[in-house]
């Protein structure tokens, strides 16, 4: 029996903060814009691969879309 026979659904829990952020990022937005609240969120956003972080000097994030 293969593994995504067996899982139905994979969803990755998010927060209620993080499903806002999510509607905020409908395109490419610098990360520097962000307080610094948001900026955390948007960290275990990365970590959590809901969120893509696109360079390395001044990083622009994008939602990522499943």
């Amino acid at each position: 029996m293969k593994i995504n026979e067996m899982l139905k659904s994979f969803s990755i829990y998010t927060s209620i903060e993080e499903e806002a952020m999510l509607k905020k990022l409908q395109g490419p937005v610098f990360l520097n814009t962000f307080d610094e609240r948001d900026r955390f969120i948007i960290e275990g956003m990365i970590r959590k691969s809901l969120v893509i972080k696109i360079g390395h000097t001044n990083p622009r994030v994008i939602a990522n879309e499943f």
